[in-house]
């Protein structure tokens, strides 16, 4: 069941830019839970729990691939249900079952009542298999309807894997509240340079405006680029309900913390975003940095008032044509 359905779902997942990891309880071979503490603690004390830790860890969406026996799922699968906890959380769940007279659906209502529990989301699309129906001297036969039933659920699954999204990364315990309700911030990655790029694209046309000119590099950037430099560059952004809102990236400059691309959605400036973000940037500056420096455009008014109320003045450094530096000191 599980080698048809990877089979079948691979090219697809291609497709969506997806990658299947197909993973066999029977060779993962979890003893019955065995840990001290609570699931819901983290704290593991053995290999094979944080290797399972790790595996589910970063997935996005899960297929399970369950018979039913007894009228509910196998022993297997609630016990590593049952190892973790945070790692589940906002994670859609799909399921492929098989059994005889009910085609294993009481095996997927049973594990539904669980997953639920940890926070995962069921899917709605479901494969469903009768073996006597569809099994042949140990193997499937062939079945087109079942085939689009796979995709279907495949499809379904990465869906609900991208819109709940911001769910699984306001859990995580990397990220930090924002300034917004229900905003959070975290460090960008290049995984994240495609809505990086729009808003640069929106945020420095102001700034192309403002100083007559579109000789600006964040307006021309490609994706590669951005890619490119978010994997170089410490960069946080701020986040509401799967929306970049506003950004800075800072890396060190010799004995300069320098800061730059501090950008804040046009709907949402003069809300103190723009502020959040700049103090943030500063407080990641380590003991070592003298100064902490930026530079923004000559006729950027705005941004100058911004810099100068939060203590930076205008230093003499060599900068593109139409652009200021300001520094403020650490004493």
């Amino acid at each position: 069941m599980a080698r048809w359905l990877t089979d079948t779902v691979t090219p697809r997942a291609a497709e969506l830019d997806v990658e299947v990891v197909p993973v066999a309880l029977g060779e993962l071979n979890l003893p019955f839970l065995d840990e001290e503490d609570h699931p819901s603690s983290g704290v593991y004390r053995h290999e094979h729990t944080r290797r399972w830790s790790a595996i589910v860890d970063a997935a996005d969406g899960f297929i399970a691939v369950t018979p039913e026996y007894n009228y509910g799922m196998p022993a297997t699968l609630k016990n590593a249900l049952d190892y973790l906890g945070r790692e589940w959380a906002w994670k859609p769940i799909g399921f492929v079952s098989y059994g005889n007279t009910s085609a294993g659906t009481r095996s997927v209502q049973h594990t539904k009542q669980v997953v639920t529990t940890l926070r995962m989301v069921p899917l709605g699309a479901t494969v469903a298999i009768r073996i006597g129906d569809s099994v042949r001297e140990g193997r499937l036969r062939p079945d087109p309807g079942r085939d689009a039933a796979g995709l279907a659920l495949l499809d379904e699954l990465v869906r609900a894997a991208h819109a709940l999204r911001p769910m699984r990364e306001r859990a995580r315990p990397e990220t930090s509240s924002g300034p917004l309700p229900g905003s959070y911030a975290r460090r960008l990655t290049p995984d994240d340079a495609a809505q990086v790029t729009v808003v640069q694209r929106c945020c420095w046309m102001d700034e192309a405006l403002a100083n007559d000119t579109m000789a600006i590099p964040a307006l021309h950037e490609s994706l590669e680029q951005v890619r490119e430099w978010l994997g170089t560059w410490h960069t946080i952004g701020v986040w509401l309900d799967g929306r970049l809102l506003g950004m800075v990236r800072t890396r060190p400059d010799g004995t300069d913390w320098h800061l730059g691309r501090l950008a804040v959605v046009p709907d949402l400036r003069g809300r103190g975003l723009g502020r959040w973000l700049l103090r943030t940037a500063e407080a990641a500056a380590g003991a070592d940095f003298r100064r902490i420096l930026l530079c923004t455009g000559a006729k950027s008014l705005r941004n100058i008032d911004l810099y100068q109320s939060e203590g930076y003045q205008p230093v003499s450094l060599a900068s593109p044509d139409g652009t200021v530096c300001l520094a403020k000191r650490r004493d």
